[in-house]
C-alpha cells in the first residue's frame, strides 16, 4: 500500500525526505536542501508531492531572529496505522501507532500463542485484525506489520530459530500465506525493543545504547555509531548464552554454564522453586505444598509484596546481571545501558543489586560516563519498537 500510494516519481529522494522526519523530526526546506545536498527548487517539488500523496504535511511557522519565518514539514500522523506485534512466553503483546509514531491502541497480553504451523499464523492474522476491528482501525489504512519474536530471527532469510517455536522454521513464508494485507517485517524482539526505546527517548539520539531484554530468557539489542547493530549474520545480541557461570545448570540450548541461567526469568523461576522444595518459607509456599502451577508472574507479585524468599532470589539474579553489565561497560563503553523486559517490573528490587554489582566489578573510569536505567516504554517497548521498525523500513532506512 506504501508504495502504491508514494508517486514513483523521485521516489529515492521521497524516501529520503520521510527517512529524515522519521528520525530526526520536522524539517524547513532550507533544512533538508543542506541536509541532503539537493536545490531548494527541487526540494520544494518533491515535498509538494508528499503532501499530494498524504505522507507529509505543513506544521506551520517557525520563529527566526529575523526576516521571513520559514515553514517547516513533519510526517502526516494520518497516512496510515502501522501495527506492532511482540512475541511473549506467555502470548503476544500489540500496539498500533500513526504514521508519525504516536500509540493509538495497545493492549499487552493478547491471548494467542505462536507455534510454527500455518494455521498458527493465520489465527495470528484473524486476531490482529479482530483487535484493529475492535479498536475502529481501518485494516486498508494499515502500512505496515512488526512482528517481533524470541530467538534467532535471519530478517534476508525470513527464517528464525526460536526455542518456543522450532529450528529455522520459514516463518516469513508462513506469513505470506496467512493473510496479512500488508508488509510484514520480522525482527529479533530484543532488537526491536532496543529500537523503541532510541527512537522514543529524545535524549539517546546520537548515542551508544545497550538493552537488556531480561524477560524469561536474556537478550541484548546495540545502536552503535547511531544505527541498530545487527552482526555479520544478524543474530548480535546472544548474551544469554555467554557460558560464564559454574552453576552446571543445562541452559535450553544444551549447553551449561549460559548467562541465561543465571540472569533471567526462567532463572529467577528455577532458583524460587528450588528453595522451595528445600522447606524455604514464603507466601507462595501454600500454593506450592498444593502442587499448583507457580509462574513468573506469582514470583513477581510476591517480589512487590516484600516476599523475603522472591526479593532474597531476585537479589541473586540481580547480582548476576550486574556483574555482566559491568563486563559490557568495560567492552563497549556505551553512553547508556538500559534494562527492560518482564523483570524490569521488579523496579528497585532488581537496580539495588545492579548498581552493587556494578559498584564492584566494573572499571570506575569507564562506569563514570555510563548512565544505567530502566526502559521508559517498559512493556510497550516490544510492540511499539515492531512499529517503528516496520516504518523504518518500509521506509528503506534499514
Amino acid at each position: 500500500m506504501f508504495h502504491s500510494n508514494l508517486d514513483k516519481k523521485n521516489f529515492s529522494m521521497k524516501q529520503k525526505i520521510l527517512g529524515l522526519c522519521a528520525s530526526c523530526g520536522n524539517y524547513s526546506l532550507a533544512d533538508l536542501s543542506k541536509e541532503l545536498n539537493t536545490s531548494i527548487p527541487t526540494i520544494t517539488k518533491v515535498v509538494g508531492e508528499l503532501i499530494d500523496d498524504g505522507f507529509l504535511m505543513d506544521m506551520g511557522k517557525i520563529d527566526t531572529n529575523g526576516g521571513r519565518r520559514p515553514s517547516i514539514f513533519g510526517l502526516n500522523p494520518s497516512a496510515g496505522y502501522l501495527v506492532g506485534i511482540n512475541e511473549r512466553n506467555n502470548g503476544v503483546s500489540i500496539a498500533v501507532t500513526d504514521f508519525k509514531g504516536e500509540l493509538i491502541a495497545n493492549n499487552d497480553s493478547l491471548d494467542i500463542t505462536i507455534e510454527p504451523t500455518e494455521e498458527s499464523f493465520r489465527n495470528l492474522n484473524a486476531a490482529v485484525k479482530k483487535y484493529l476491528n475492535d479498536n475502529n482501525i481501518a485494516q486498508s489504512k494499515v502500512l505496515a506489520y512488526g512482528i517481533n519474536l524470541s530467538g534467532r530471527v535471519n530478517k534476508d532469510t525470513g527464517t528464525c530459530f526460536n526455542y518456543n517455536i522450532g529450528d529455522d522454521v520459514p516463518v516469513m513464508e508462513m506469513l505470506e500465506k496467512s493473510g496479512f494485507d500488508a508488509p510484514v517485517y520480522l525482527e529479533n524482539d530484543s532488537r526491536a525493543m532496543t529500537y523503541g526505546e532510541y527512537i522514543y527517548s529524545p535524549e539517546s539520539k546520537g548515542q551508544d545504547m545497550l538493552f537488556l531484554n531480561v524477560s524469561w530468557g536474556l537478550g541484548m539489542g546495540m545502536i552503535l555509531n547511531g544505527k541498530l547493530h545487527y552482526g555479520k549474520s544478524g543474530f548480535s545480541g546472544e548474551i544469554g548464552h555467554i557460558p560464564v557461570l559454574e552453576n552446571n545448570q543445562i541452559c535450553r540450548c544444551g549447553k551449561t554454564g549460559c548467562l541465561e541461567t543465571g540472569a533471567s526469568g526462567q532463572a529467577l523461576h528455577r532458583m524460587v522453586l528450588d528453595k522451595l522444595s528445600s522447606g524455604r518459607k514464603s507466601m507462595l509456599s501454600a500454593k506450592f505444598n498444593r502442587q499448583e502451577k507457580i509462574g513468573i508472574k506469582d514470583i513477581m507479585n510476591a517480589v512487590m509484596h516484600e516476599d523475603v524468599l522472591a526479593i532474597e532470589t531476585l537479589e541473586e539474579i540481580g547480582i548476576i546481571l550486574g556483574r555482566s553489565i559491568s563486563g559490557f561497560i568495560n567492552l563497549f563503553n556505551p553512553d547508556q545501558v538500559v534494562i527492560g523486559g518482564g523483570l524490569a517490573a521488579a523496579e528497585e528490587y532488581l537496580m539495588l543489586p545492579v548498581r552493587a554489582a556494578l559498584q564492584k566489578y566494573s572499571l570506575s573510569s569507564i562506569k563514570k560516563d555510563t548512565v544505567v536505567r530502566f526502559s521508559k516504554l517498559g512493556m510497550k517497548a516490544g510492540p511499539l519498537g515492531a512499529c517503528v521498525l516496520s516504518r523504518s523500513k518500509l521506509l528503506g532506512l534499514l
